[in-house]
This record gives structure tokens, sequence and C-alpha cells, in this order.
């Protein structure tokens, strides 16, 4: 089979290479529009291969119809704007009393802004060139927004997180236990999910965690130990941009922007990346972000290949799978995966503290899929209203004065 991956200039594309393993790839294609950056990872990519024994074809390329033409599997992972953007979208909102992230409040909505229509008009040049039936995984952000944009231009799309899969392995660690004995149920939206049970051999020890290593659970996802033990699920790490706001606005606004730091950490990695002598992914690329994510994505590719019953956190369609919300929403899930995709696993209604939160993002996310596409400024001031964590007029006004989007680019 062939495998596409846009975005492949990215830092995290050695970690995707290094988990082909045993999936029977034909052709590789890398592609980014940054020839000197795809120039880098992909020379690291192809010792990478060449030292593993790899007997496909790996293609590097800055032209997206070459890389799209016959793949099975288009792998989408830009940064429109590249870490430039992603500063900005992690600065401009702290002026205006808003948390700056770049995935989800008023960051995330400017992210959308740039990314959705980007990544559609990749999806629809690969519904002309890629295979019949081929898929495309979204690992680009936000993914639950733009997940849903393919999905509403009738894309077989599947969007894809690494949060499960870290959850999945830190557990197990503590646990003492392999990972693939661990199944974590985590359920919402993307970026903003719980883990309501950790199943061992199909025995839910999460209750167990929670009282045995509460605290130390906590500080990993930046949230006070008594919140685990009142909600009785275990909140993911984006959580805390909710429940502890006041106290990260205030540590956002006094220190580095995670933007800056990674910035220095892909100078580093792709510094590294250039010495003829590295054949495997450095150390360094853990502190980058996005652990696992190969192992995420390839997984995932090998269940809809192979039928082998697996089980992934996905984001798909809701269609009933949680109480509450639209059939249409793109909620995040585990689902068994096989060649007709991922069906989603039963789940029970989300508690009333949990799904409050999760229906009013859920409009946001609704309402900014549809002004990514419409480039609608009404549309787009509804959504910044809907968000839990932005919310008010004066905020609104403030954060489109300060050109947090191209307003010109609205109607």
């Amino acid at each position: 089979m062939k495998i596409a991956v846009v975005g492949a200039g990215s830092t995290y594309t050695p970690e995707l290479v290094s988990g082909l393993g045993d999936l029977d790839v034909g052709e590789l294609a890398l592609m980014d529009i940054d020839a000197e950056r795809l120039d880098v990872v992909g020379a690291l990519g192809r010792r990478m291969l060449d030292r593993r024994g790899f007997d496909g074809r790996l293609v590097l390329t800055n032209e997206l119809d070459p890389a799209l033409d016959g793949a099975d599997f288009v792998l989408v992972q830009i940064r429109v704007g590249g870490q430039a953007a992603r500063l900005r979208d992690e600065t401009i909102p702290l002026a205006c009393g808003c948390i700056g992230q770049e995935t989800t409040g008023a960051g995330g909505f400017a992210k959308a802004m740039r990314t959705v229509p980007v990544v559609l008009e990749i999806a629809a040049r690969a519904r002309e060139l890629a295979a019949d039936g081929a898929w495309i995984v979204d690992f680009t952000n936000p993914v639950g927004i733009v997940t849903r944009a393919l999905l509403d231009a009738g894309h077989r799309a599947v969007g894809l997180c690494n949060v499960a899969i870290g959850f999945q392995r830190h557990l197990a660690q503590l646990l003492g236990v392999e990972p693939g004995r661990v199944l974590v149920d985590q359920v919402g939206l993307n970026h903003l999910t719980w883990v309501r049970a950790v199943l061992v051999d199909g025995r839910d020890v999460l209750p167990e965690l929670l009282a045995s290593s509460g605290d130390e659970l906590a500080e990993h996802v930046g949230v006070p130990s008594q919140l685990l033990a009142d909600l009785g699920a275990l909140p993911s790490y984006y959580l805390h941009y909710f429940y502890a706001h006041d106290r990260v606005l205030a540590e956002q606004r006094d220190g580095v922007p995670r933007a800056a730091e990674v910035a220095e950490i892909e100078r580093q990695l792709l510094e590294l990346y250039r010495d003829p002598t590295l054949t495997e992914k450095p150390a360094l690329l853990e502190q980058r972000g996005g652990a696992f994510y190969s192992e995420a994505a390839l997984g995932l590719v090998r269940s809809l290949v192979a039928d082998d019953g697996g089980v992934h956190e996905v984001d798909l369609r809701n269609d009933g799978t949680l109480a509450g919300l639209a059939d249409d929403d793109v909620v995040e899930v585990p689902a068994r995966v096989g060649p007709a995709g991922p069906v989603p696993l039963p789940q029970a209604a989300l508690a009333p503290e949990l799904l409050g939160l999760v229906q009013h993002v859920a409009a946001y996310e609704r309402l900014t899929a549809q002004a990514a596409v419409t480039r609608d400024s009404v549309l787009a001031r509804k959504a910044l209203l809907a968000h839990p964590l932005i919310g008010q007029t004066d905020q609104i006004d403030a954060l489109l004065d300060a050109a947090l989007l191209e307003t010109e680019a609205l109607r």
C-alpha cells in the first residue's frame, strides 16, 4: 500500500517513520512545502528506513499531487503559518484576558480559521488522485474541528489524537503491566475528554488508581487531586485550562510561551537530524510533544487494513454514541476499527458536570467549522461568543481588533 504524509517536514515525522514496523508499505510519500525542512527530515527518514531494511519506495516531494497519487492513506499533519502563527495564537489572547492556547479558546479558533480551508483543499485533491476508498487520517489540530469539516464535506476521514495512548502508557507504567493489557475509556470531544474507566484485562481499575495515585495523576494533568475524587474520572491535561483558568492565565502572562519553547526544541531537533550518522529518533523528540503518535497512527492504519479488531481512540461522528449531543457532532471515543471504518464502543451517558461543558464546546466547534468554510463574520463572532473560555462581547471585539483573525478574509 501507499501512505502519503502531508506536512512531512514536521519534526514528528521520524516518530512516524520509526513505527512502520510490520505494515506492508510499498511506497511512503513524504510531502512538505518547506523544501529545506523536508530535505533534513526526509534524509533522516531514509537512514532510519535503510537501517531497518525497508524495501519499499521512499518519495520526498514538495508537490501535493505526486504524494497523493494512488495513496491508500493520507496522513495530514500540517501547521499553517508555522510556529510564528502558533506564537500569535498563544500571546494575542492574553492581552484580551483570555487563555492563550493553540487548540482551544481564542487561539484554537484562529488556528481553525487558518487551517480548515487548507485541509479541505488537500482533501479535495485527494478525492481526485488517491486510491478508491482512501482514508484521510487527520492529526492536524484542532483535530475535532478539522475532522468535522472533512466529514461535512463528505470525505472518508477519521481524526486522531495522542492523548489517550499517552494516558494508556502512563497508567500501564503506574500499574506495572504491559500497555496492551490496558484499555483507556476516554470520552468527550478532542482535547476535552475524561477517562471514565481504565480496563486491565476487562476489569475497571480506575477507582483503585484514583485512590492510590490521585496526587500524582492530578499533578500530571494540572488540577487538584480533590477534583479527580469529585469527578470520579481523570480529565485530560487540556481541561486544566477550564478548571484552573485564572491560575493558568496568570502563569501564561508571566511565563515563556509554549510556542517559543517548541521553536527552540525544533531548532535543536533539526540540528540533530542533520547529523548523517543519526539513524534513529533522538530522545529530545519526546520533549516536542506528540509522544506515541506513530504508534497511534500506524496502529489505526493497521486495523483499517488488517481487520485485527483493534480498539483505537478516534474522532468520528457521534451518531448517538454520547447522549445529549447531535448525531453530526464529532466526538472522541474508543472505537473498534476494521476496513469499513471505526465503530464506537457503547458509552453510558455523560454525567451532568461533564455533559454541560461538552455541549457548550460542541456548539462552538459547530459554529467554528461553519465559519472557517463560509468566512462569515457573524458566524465567527457567534463561535467566539459560544466558547466558555471567551464568551464576552468585549473580549470578542478586542480579539478581532487585535487582528487575531484576518478579518479582511471574512464577510
